[in-house]
């Protein structure tokens, strides 16, 4: 496998993108296909970022993005679609068919880890540069805007949405990038934009000034237990059960190879949770009526560990030549399966964006660039959530709050309208008319 980064390293690029991860990634690969050059720094090795776990689960529009990206090809041979999930409460199932809901849609198991895998190796290939070990210390010259309206020049709200220009381009600072690759000497990368893809805790997002940014998050009072299991999956597609003992999640990577969750609380360590423990909860949480001696087929839990549940959304995503995607700008519970979704979309519109900008010279679609991710990001926030709180232990819940819960999911098994909203909005809303730029 090769490892070596390319070099020499350029002091220029259009886009520079921090973080190579899922949005870094196919940021990069959807400028490059449109003739826009752009460098990807990212801050840990190759090994690294195709190793760790992360979401499992693409939307319809993921997937059709990555076949039209060119990165699609892996993900349709070893992929598993799936046409609908089943829910479990009250020891009775059910399942909720996608495609006769949403008018074919479905949705498509397939790691992260994987989708990384295959968009390192087309960037390394024939794509644009791609930096590992290569730490992003600080970001500068940021506020400088290409807006149309020339008649303010002060910073204020308007400025962090991209709104109001500076009067004497010319003098605009020039967005950079300071890094160090693998511990070398600082170097720098100027760009005309920058692009914060490296996760909530990266440097981008706290380089929009304080003052100006807006963070809206939720805490839940529960994590998750998750392992990755040699072990067959629970059942051919994803199982979520709402139980007395909490929530859990039957999930899997491929035919062989299951991701499990347990609803546990905050705190946990996962030395306290045993191997047979887990299974055995598992088989708890997961048994209906209907098969009272329904057990899991257990194999080798090779992965383990606490997942914390949080909501947060930070705004604007576009700050003058700084704009965030991804993990940078938003965070969901996974209950829903948007965290890498959202990601995807994010830069599907950006990328959109910048063709636009590179074919006619407009940054319409640039300055529109925060408020039309987070249209959807505030959608795909609330289905979490809503998802969060309806397949949930709540510790403070009384048991009227815990009978509305029951009662809700019964709606989504006996009303049509109600497993349509649920399907619609986990098969993933549309992201973006397509671009009449595109080459």
């Amino acid at each position: 496998m090769p490892t070596s980064d390319p070099a020499p390293a350029p002091a220029h690029t259009t886009v520079g993108i921090i973080g190579a991860g899922p949005a870094g990634l196919l940021l990069a690969r959807l400028l490059h296909n449109a003739g826009i050059d752009c460098v990807v720094l990212e801050s840990r090795d190759r090994a690294y970022i195709e190793q760790r776990q992360r979401a499992g689960i693409l939307e319809q529009s993921t997937v059709d993005v990555l076949r039209s990206a060119g990165a699609g090809e892996r993900m349709d041979r070893g992929g598993l679609p799936h046409d609908g999930i089943e829910l479990r409460h009250d020891r009775r199932s059910h399942r909720i068919d996608f495609p006769s809901l949403t008018g074919g849609r479905r949705v498509m198991v397939y790691a992260q880890t994987e989708m990384v895998k295959d968009l390192v190796a087309q960037q390394l290939a024939d794509g644009a540069p791609l930096f590992f070990a290569s730490e992003v210390t600080s970001i500068e010259g940021i506020n400088g805007t290409e807006g149309t309206d020339d008649t303010d020049d002060t910073e204020g709200v308007d400025d962090i949405h991209g709104i109001h220009g500076m009067k004497d381009p010319t003098s605009a600072p020039t967005p950079t990038i300071h890094y160090r690759h693998q511990g070398r000497e600082p170097a720098t990368l100027t760009c005309d934009y920058i692009v914060g893809c490296d996760g909530f805790h990266g440097v981008a997002r706290n380089a929009i000034p304080a003052g100006l940014r807006r963070t809206y998050e939720r805490t839940y009072p529960y994590s998750w237990l998750g392992i990755l299991a040699q072990a067959p999956p629970v059942y051919n597609e994803l199982i979520y059960a709402h139980s007395s003992r909490g929530f859990a999640l039957a999930s899997m990577r491929s035919p062989t190879v299951s991701r499990l969750y347990l609803q546990v609380p905050n705190g946990t360590d996962p030395a306290e949770w045993p191997d047979a423990r887990i299974w055995d909860e598992l088989d708890a949480r997961l048994a209906t009526d209907a098969d009272p001696g329904w057990k899991l087929e257990r194999g080798p839990v090779v992965a383990k560990s606490v997942l914390p549940m949080r909501s947060r959304v930070v705004e604007p995503m576009r700050y003058g030549r700084l704009l965030l995607a991804g993990d940078a700008a938003h965070i969901v519970p996974p209950t829903g399966a948007k965290g890498l979704n959202l990601a995807v979309a994010d830069v599907v519109v950006l990328a959109r964006a910048l063709v636009q900008r590179q074919v006619t010279g407009s940054t319409e679609l640039l300055d529109a660039y925060s408020e039309t991710c987070l249209r959807r990001v505030w959608r795909a926030e609330h289905f979490s959530y809503a998802m969060t709180e309806l397949l949930h232990t709540d510790p403070a819940h009384s048991a009227f709050e815990t009978r509305l819960q029951l009662s809700q999911l019964d709606r989504i098994a006996h009303s049509r309208h109600a497993a349509a909203e649920l399907a619609e909005n986990y098969t993933g809303l549309p992201i973006a008319p397509p671009s009449p730029y595109a080459s």
